[in-house]
Order: C-alpha cells, then structure tokens, then sequence
C-alpha cells in the first residue's frame, strides 16, 4: 500500500454564542476552527487527522504530500523520522499519525487501540471547563455536570487570586474531586498578554490547593520548557502537578522524567506527540509512578486519537471539553456522530481505525467554498 497524496480542507464551524478561553487571553471565540486532512492511498482506504486552526486557515497540505506521497502508511516510524523534518521548517505535524493509523486501522479491521495490544474499557471522565468563571457562576454549572454523572470538575485560573475561586467551590461541593488548571504552559497572544506566574506565584497558589484538599492536580503553573522550576516545585507543595499537553516531542517528556518534574503527564496527541509517542510517554511515566492523562481540547477526531491513547495507556481519567457554548456538539461538528459519554464514562470507538466517521456533508460544502 502507498500513501498517493495529502488533502487539506479547512473547517470552520459556528458556535451558538461565544466563549473566552483561558488560553487566548481576551479572545471572544464564535468559531471552532480546523484543518482537516485526508490522506489517501492506492488501496482506496482513506484515513484522517485534524489539527486546530485561526480563521483563514494555514495551509500545508501540499508540502506535506511532498514528504509522504509514496511512503507505505504503516511504516508509522519511518514516516514520523520525516514529519521530524516539517516539524523543523513548518507547522507542528504530529496530527498526522493519527490519520496513518486510521488507515492501518481500517486495512486491518480493528481499532487503533487493539492494534497497540489493548482492550476497550470505560475510562471515567472529568468535565473540563474553558473559561475562568466565580463561584457564583460555577454552581449551577458544576451541578448540572454532576447531575449528567462526571464525578470530577476542572476549573480554570489565572491569577493567584483565584485560589478563592476552588475554596468556594470546595465549600459547596465538599467531596467533589478537582482539578484545577492555570494555563501558564503556553499561551495564544492575538488580544491580550497572559498573566505570568513567579515561581512564588505557583508556589503561593499551589499551597492554598493544598488547604483546599482533593484537588487530584495542579496543571501547568509555569512555562512549559521549566522542567527544574517543576521539579522545585513538587518538591515544595502536595498537591500533585500536571502539565506537558503542548510541549514538543517525546524527547520533552523525557526531560520531565529525567528531572521528575510532573505527577501527571498530559501530552495531546494530535498537538505534541502523536499516537505512539503518547503511548511512550504514559511508559516513562509509569517508570517512577507518575500517571498519563492527555489533554484532549481540539477537536473530535483529536479527542478520538487521545482516546485510543488512553486505553492504550491505562489512563484513569480522560478530559472531556464542556465549556456551554463549547460542547461536545461543536467540537465534533465534523463528524456524523459525536463523543457522548454514558453516566461520565467513556469508551474508545469499536470500529476500525479511529473509529469515527467525517460528516460528507460538512466537507462537501467546505472543499465547495475553498473551490469558489
């Protein structure tokens, strides 16, 4: 089997209403926005990846068909070996993996998580917010969410002042399992500068997570290339602590394990690693007793990806984005069916491949409006 060339689209669906996500600081997002790929073979078996995109789209499909048309797709290390060279002079193409096990996937009949030697099993979710909110504005929120059966809450800070944020929320919901993310690993400056934490900063907080108690862990509190300020840090404070979902490769995580830096690695795979390489991480972490729960906020053929990752991996929690008016049927709106969860749990897709099916619909009028 040969790979005969790469197909971008890009993506744009709507959001009823608009959100501020914490990682774009003073950005009203109205959009969900993508790339989409396709990557064909002489076989007739297609397989797919998406990666997160602004408004216009960034195009490099045709430069990537240049590095893969030819190449066997289940040759996933050899191919890998070249993506390393775009990921030199381009945009990060780690994305891509995901659509070569899809085919490897589909070629074979079984899902992707079968073909890394797993088993399909529930994983419980934890609802992931998008947005810092007050308590006031997170009540009814996290109840609804606790009504719907997710047993754990994410919040999202970004000062240090919002300690008061999880110690309001802890007093209503005294046995309620948080997470708590700050978003200093990295950030998108298209409106504003993010608020930067010292080293103080991250301590000061951590602590008062410690008070708060049951807070599972503390996601990237400092840059997200600070591997001996993450070491300090767990050395300094309780609270576990999380963080890697946008760092660059494994080679970063082996940084992380060398230096023992995190509780919790998080890489995304369709951001930072790829399938196999996730599946190396949640190894390395294993190896001194960290655990491995990737990031999962992209998009649904991203969160279909991580999916096999996790069960792959044994993870004990998987992120499931829920930011109203961010909800699963956005975040999948390029798909003919979406990623509901069964009373917070979730289960990796049975079907070959990824598992999931592109809405012909969406992509017919999208490759329409690129031809126009």
């Amino acid at each position: 089997m040969q790979i005969t060339g790469i197909e971008q689209t890009h993506l744009d669906g709507a959001v009823d209403g608009t959100f501020y996500p914490t990682w774009i600081p003073g950005y009203p997002q109205s959009t969900h926005e993508l790339e989409l790929f396709e990557v064909h073979t002489d076989a007739g078996i297609t397989g797919y990846a998406a990666s997160p995109s602004f408004a216009g789209g960034l195009q490099y499909g045709d430069q990537l068909s240049l590095f893969l048309t030819g190449e066997d797709p289940h040759n996933v290390e050899g191919i890998m070996r070249k993506l390393e060279t775009v990921n030199l002079v381009g945009p990060r193409p780690w994305h891509l993996e995901m659509a070569l096990w899809d085919v490897i996937g589909k070629d074979a009949g079984k899902p992707v998580y079968e073909l890394l030697g797993a088993e399909a099993t529930d994983i419980p979710c934890y609802a992931s917010t998008g947005e810092y909110r007050p308590a006031d504005e997170r009540v009814d929120y996290i109840q609804d969410r606790i009504d719907e059966g997710f047993e754990a809450v994410k919040l999202r800070v970004t000062e240090v002042e919002h300690i008061e944020l999880v110690r309001e929320i802890r007093d209503h919901f005294p046995d309620l399992p948080l997470m708590v993310d700050a978003n200093k690993g990295w950030t998108v400056r298209v409106m504003e500068e993010e608020t930067r934490w010292s080293f103080a900063d991250a301590v000061e907080f951590a602590r008062g997570l410690d008070e708060a108690g049951d807070v599972r862990w503390l996601e990237e509190p400092l840059p997200r290339h600070d591997y001996r300020a993450y070491a300090r840090l767990r050395e300094k404070v309780d609270v576990p602590i999380a963080g890697g979902e946008f760092n660059n490769g494994t080679h970063h995580f082996r940084e992380f394990a060398k230096h023992e830096a995190l509780d919790v690695f998080q890489p995304d795979a369709a951001l930072a690693t790829g399938i196999r390489g996730g599946v190396e991480v949640a190894a390395m972490a294993e190896a001194f007793g960290a655990r491995f729960v990737p990031h999962t906020w992209t998009n649904a053929l991203g969160f279909a990806a991580n999916l096999h990752t996790m069960t792959a991996a044994g993870s004990d929690w998987c992120e499931y984005p829920m930011e109203p008016p961010w909800t699963p049927d956005v975040w999948s709106f390029m798909l003919e069916g979406g990623f509901g969860h069964e009373d917070g749990s979730i289960r990796a897709p049975e079907e070959p491949g990824l598992g999931v099916d592109i809405d012909g619909a969406v992509l017919a009028e999208a490759k329409a409006e690129d031809e126009g």
